[in-house]
């Protein structure tokens, strides 16, 4: 069964809901004390399948208060950088009211924590963090309910309104003298409670844990290098593998010769179905090993490469799914004093993570543990006993760190090939794809066209808006300007025709970058045919909404933005957009080499308003990863090919941002703590794109139309200028 379809199939059923366990063996599990047990109702699905979960949902998620008063949360989420192993136990505490300090973490360990469909889409904070604060309080009402009974007397019958709690010592309020701790209150006792109704959770006047800056509680593991990945899993008797891959996607072995690989002493070859290996007990010498094997493939061909690869997807973008519509393209058109025409082309890019996808896996019994490199551990379970042909509960995914993710460790083939050779050689096997290995079978963000088409009054005000989308995700396609009549429509190709020549999917605010790119282009594009002033431009467009203006006004301030009609020649750049509830600007100030087309971004303002801030240090430090990581995709990446065989493969042909490119960055975060949380490890990456095109412009007059924005596109752009 495809992933996608078992995604759908679960969303129809409760999900490691304990009440169908054994209650002893699941309090065995977890242990003594409360536990509450808590779902995550409103879920958010891979690829195309979105839906909701039903509202009785699933328990996927257990908070334990131990018999010792710490507390542990147990979570199917996982930790890749993004800091939810430093905000979920900042959540926590604040609910409980108990020292930070006491707050355990159990991340991804499938036998130990419930279902969790995995880690994307910056859900951790918005979604889980918040049923997680409603499990948290509900638990602090139980423990009162308890603490009231204890501390009675026959002369004083207490309620739970008459008490406190401070760092997990529930007393009265009136006399702190008489009190009793979690740790006793739980003592000797076993508890499972599930959440009911809605409980209330702390306001922001009431917090004192969330909205401080923490340092993440792995920084030190991970500056010092004490941190454990998948590839430092260091097993008895392990041996490592490498497989032999085709020189193209969709490729036939026709013939295979190993009597090289052979001949080196202590090299096995290994066949699980179609899949051929070599391993041994040293890395090197398996790498040795896999450069004698000699294969033959036949190569399918694609009449497609990266330069026709744009019309190819509007060719074959025939089945048309409307988005948005408002008013009338006609009427827009008749209103129209200016006319506008573009297509704006973005490509395939991978999504390059320093570890690649990696994957250690050993056979205790009929037991397989595995340490994956992996955003999804339990859909990863189920992908592996499922080729294994083996019951899911005999597939352990352990806790592990994930050295970047960003959407494409969303699948991990790695770990089900580790499965089947320990399956098949009853060894140890450690599995760590190589670079052209993780570029080849990555899940690229897809390339896409977008053609704009729109008109100014005679007030210079947008009058018609029509958005076509070829190819490319939905994610940020529908504007929020404010435009009487537009039309936004996602064109994709029919299920029966071959629309990409490698595997696609999510990549970091996923097609979010894309659209914001295009659309922010085009306002920049009308705002100067307007005379106006780029900000203003937009501000205009926003009359009726005053989270986006706050946001645009906030940041132009801290940026020190002053209006001109573009090109100034400064050099200034400006994007907005929506993504993960969390409304963003990003400013740029950049200088261009018009003699190599050399662009330098000194500087980059990102101006956020998101909610609730958990922890301000860790969102300061994702958008500065997203000012950082977005450069990339802005000026240098993307996939070159010709039909399904990709020609950029490594670092040496696809280059990622380096140190010398990173600008003065600051943040802004509007204030809105009462407000409920939205994400933050997405947002700001989706702006960079647009914010440098247009800083681009402004610096130079010079147009561009498709990303990156390489040396060469900015000078054949200058010349055309």
């Amino acid at each position: 069964m495809k992933r996608e379809d078992r995604i759908t199939e679960l969303l129809s059923k409760d999900m490691n809901n304990p009440w169908e366990m054994d209650r002893r063996d699941f309090m065995r599990k977890l242990g003594g004390g409360l536990i509450i047990a808590f779902a995550v109702s409103d879920m958010t699905l891979l690829g195309s399948c979105a839906a909701e979960a039903d509202e009785k949902g699933g328990v996927n998620a257990y908070l334990k208060i131990g018999q010792d008063g710490r507390v542990t949360l147990f979570t199917g989420k996982i930790e890749m950088g993004q800091g939810p192993i430093t905000s979920l136990p900042m959540m926590l505490a604040d609910e409980l009211d108990v020292n930070l300090e006491s707050v355990d973490i159990i991340m991804g360990d499938t036998l130990l924590c419930p279902y969790d469909q995995g880690t994307y889409g910056s859900l951790s904070t918005r979604k889980y963090g918040q049923a997680m604060r409603a499990a948290a309080a509900e638990a602090k009402a139980i423990l009162l309910k308890m603490a009231a009974a204890e501390l009675s007397t026959n002369n004083s019958q207490l309620v739970p309104e008459q008490l406190q709690v401070i760092d997990g010592i529930v007393s009265l309020k009136t006399d702190n003298t008489r009190n009793i701790s979690y740790a006793d209150l739980t003592q000797g006792k076993e508890i499972l409670e599930t959440v009911t109704g809605k409980p209330s959770m702390k306001k922001a006047s009431e917090m004192k844990v969330m909205g401080n800056s923490r340092l993440h509680v792995d920084a030190e593991l991970k500056v010092t290098g004490q941190a454990k990945y998948s590839g430092d899993m260091k097993l008895p008797g392990m041996m490592f593998a490498r497989i032999v891959r085709p020189p193209s996607l969709g490729a036939k072995m026709l013939s295979i010769d190993t009597s090289g690989a052979e001949a080196i002493e202590g090299v096995e070859i290994v066949e699980a179905g179609d899949m051929v290996a070599v391993i041994h007990e040293s890395r090197d010498i398996a790498d040795v090993a896999i450069s004698k094997v000699k294969a033959e493939w036949e190569e399918e061909t694609m009449e497609v490469d990266d330069k026709n690869i744009f019309d190819h997807l509007v060719k074959n973008g025939t089945e048309v799914r409307e988005l948005k519509t408002k008013g009338s393209l006609d009427k827009g058109k008749e209103n129209s004093t200016q006319n506008f025409s573009q297509e704006y082309h973005d490509p395939y890019i991978a999504h390059a993570p320093i570890e690649n996808h990696t994957a250690t896996a050993v056979f205790e019994g009929e037991k397989l543990k595995i340490w994956a490199s992996c955003q999804t551990p339990y859909p990863t379970q189920e992908d592996v006993a499922e080729a294994l042909g083996i019951s899911k509960e005999n597939v352990r995914m352990m806790q592990i760190f994930t050295g970047g993710g960003f959407g494409g460790k969303i699948y991990n083939p790695q770990a089900t090939e580790v499965a089947l050779l320990a399956q098949k050689t009853k060894k140890p096997i450690q599995l760590t794809w190589t670079r052209e290995e993780e570029f080849m079978f990555d899940r690229l963000r897809p390339a896409a066209t977008i053609i704009i088409e729109s008109g100014l009054d005679a007030d210079g005000k947008i009058a018609m808006w029509d958005y076509q989308l070829y190819a490319g995700g939905r994610r940020g396609a529908t504007t929020f300007y404010d435009i009487p009549n537009q039309l936004t429509n996602q064109n994709n190709a029919p299920r029966n025709v071959t629309l990409h020549p490698f595997h696609t999917g999510a990549w970091r605010g996923p097609s979010n970058n894309t659209n914001t790119f295009a659309r922010e282009s085009h306002m920049e594009l009308m705002a100067a045919a307007a005379g106006k002033d780029a900000l203003q431009f937009r501000l205009d467009h926003l009359e009726k909404d005053e989270k986006m203006t706050k946001v645009l006004k906030a940041g132009a301030e801290k940026f020190g933005w002053t209006p001109a009609k573009g090109p100034s020649g400064r050099g200034y750049g400006i994007a907005c957009g929506i993504d993960a509830g969390t409304y963003v600007a990003v400013f740029v100030e950049i200088d261009v080499d018009k003699a190599s087309g050399h662009v330098q971004v000194r500087r980059a303002v990102v101006s956020q308003n998101m909610g609730l801030v958990v922890n301000p240090q860790g969102v300061i430090i994702q958008a500065e990863g997203c000012v950082i990581m977005g450069l990339g995709y802005t000026l240098t990446e993307e996939i070159e090919f010709e039909n399904r065989k990709m020609l950029t493969r490594n670092f040496d042909t696809y280059e990622i941002p380096k140190f010398s490119w990173t600008p003065q960055i600051e943040v802004v975060l509007i204030d809105a703590q009462d407000d409920p949380p939205q994400g933050g490890g997405e947002p700001a990456i989706i702006c960079m794109g647009g914010a440098v095109a247009n800083a681009i412009f402004d610096a130079t007059g010079a147009r561009l139309y498709q990303q990156p924005l390489t040396p060469a596109r900015i000078l054949e752009a200058l010349a055309k200028a």
